[in-house]
């Protein structure tokens, strides 16, 4: 159950196309890690195999519910975090943050156009 004051974001990675599973895996355990030292649950969704797996483990997909709370900047935060994570990355992954039906993209874009949408998304949401 949800506590009033919580929103709920869908978080899905998407490797570079050239990511094998082996590599996929790394990355969303890696992603997973960083998210959950942050003020937020954590909740694996398990979904399809990306492109050209051939077996995983659910919990590895690559998509999570994570909740937070409404107060205290941790929207912002998490936004940061991805954001900063995806700067660490060496191909060209992309994550999908959802909201109530609106989705951002997070990619490797110049650091003035990712601010400028995260900017946006973060008034709607924040």
């Amino acid at each position: 159950m949800v506590e009033p004051d919580t929103h709920q974001a869908l978080v899905r990675l998407e490797a570079d196309g050239e990511a094998d599973a082996e590599e996929f895996d790394l990355l969303a355990r890696r992603l997973r890690t960083e998210l959950s030292g942050l003020d937020v649950d954590l909740r694996p969704v398990p979904g399809e195999l990306p492109p050209g797996a051939k077996a995983a483990d659910p919990v590895t997909i690559g998509s999570l519910v994570v909740a937070f709370s409404a107060a205290g900047g941790v929207f912002p935060g998490l936004v940061e975090t991805l954001r900063e994570w995806l700067g660490r990355q060496a191909g060209k992954h992309k994550i999908k943050v959802t909201i109530d039906g609106d989705t951002v993209e997070l990619e490797r874009a110049t650091s003035a156009e990712r601010q400028q949408l995260i900017d946006a998304f973060v008034r709607r949401h924040g």
